[in-house]
């Protein structure tokens, strides 16, 4: 009888499926991979190691915050958190783009300056880093065709309207299922639901104007399980979120605001889950055949872009704003912070 129940007992736990985990552990020593998917993994899960490991988890709740933005403590690295984020911008190629705002020039020279600089943690704090965040990882991971930009809305826009160019198809959060590498994106606008029909009518416009998004990067999924995705700027940090998937791998009840959702209080605190969002659009990543034959990503330099002639922001109405430099034609959106 005992040696009966042991058998059963063993092939109840080759049977059962392995436990959900983080992936970022073991993928944060990949970036010499050869395969493009998971340099970009390995890159975002490195950061997200090196910031303690913040996360929000599946039901929303978030925890291990240790070191936020702007603040002179080390992370896992040894560098400060606000030299940090000054590099994903210098790194990126685009602390040149936002010269205009105050504290951005004394950035330049954050991963060498041997004081703390008020004015570049002041532009650190006041400016909106996921953008540049995951255009640091792009760049990092050497991905072809790839546009760099401090606002989402302009590779959401140029994957929708220029798919032979760019490393990302456009698909329905819903409908899509998420691997390592894609980009999963939100709309921020408080007096207004998108989803993926509007955002998608939004683009089809010749002068769309900005929008205020945030993107995280896919870093692993499982069916059955969780997908488990990075983004920068996610509550002053390199965030870790988990979302559910079923057993075909799609997204399970994807966490959706409404325009009736109450304030996050104590007295509501069902209404604080941190995944509840207008969850718009999936940037899948396009298989490598495809991906060889984009334009190549510029190197990854310390010295950033050049500076650029102050934007002008106007605000449009309905949480959003068109910004334009006198040097340049193209609107651009000006990003709320996630």
């Amino acid at each position: 009888m005992l040696r009966l129940l042991l058998l059963c007992l063993t092939s109840w736990l080759f049977a059962a499926p392995a436990l959900a985990a983080d992936p970022c552990p073991l993928l944060r020593t990949q970036v010499a991979s050869a395969d493009t998917a998971t340099r970009i993994a390995a890159y975002a899960c490195k950061e997200h190691q090196n910031w303690f490991r913040p996360f929000i988890d599946a039901d929303g709740r978030s925890g291990g915050l240790t070191v936020y933005e702007a603040e002179n403590g080390p992370l896992a690295d040894g560098a400060e958190a606000w030299r940090k984020v000054a590099t994903y911008w210098i790194e990126s190629g685009l602390l040149g783009s936002v010269y205009g705002r105050s504290g951005a020039s004394e950035c330049a020279y954050a991963p060498t300056a041997r004081y703390v600089s008020p004015a570049c943690r002041t532009f650190v704090i006041d400016t909106p880093w996921s953008g540049a965040f995951v255009s640091w990882v792009m760049r990092r991971a050497g991905l072809p065709g790839f546009r760099a930009s401090a606002s989402h809305i302009d590779y959401v826009r140029e994957a929708y309207r220029n798919p032979a160019r760019s490393p990302y198809l456009v698909q329905a959060p819903q409908s899509a299922k998420p691997a390592p590498g894609d980009l999963l994106c939100s709309v921020r606008n408080a007096s207004r639901l998108f989803g993926f029909g509007d955002l998608a009518t939004l683009l089809s416009v010749a002068d769309s104007g900005g929008l205020a998004m945030h993107c995280d990067i896919v870093v692993g999924a499982g069916p059955g399980g969780l997908a488990y995705l990075v983004g920068g700027n996610v509550q002053n940090a390199v965030t870790l979120r988990m979302l559910k998937l079923d057993a075909n791998g799609y997204f399970a009840s994807l966490p959706s605001r409404t325009l009736a959702d109450l304030a996050c209080s104590p007295d509501m605190p069902a209404n604080c889950d941190s995944n509840r969002q207008d969850w718009a659009v999936m940037l899948k990543l396009r298989p490598a055949v495809d991906l060889a034959r984009l334009a190549p990503p510029p190197p990854v330099t310390a010295q950033g872009a050049q500076p650029q002639a102050p934007q002008r922001c106007v605000e449009v109405g309905g949480g959003m704003q068109v910004c334009s430099s006198p040097a340049s034609t193209p609107a651009e959106p000006a990003q709320t912070s996630p």
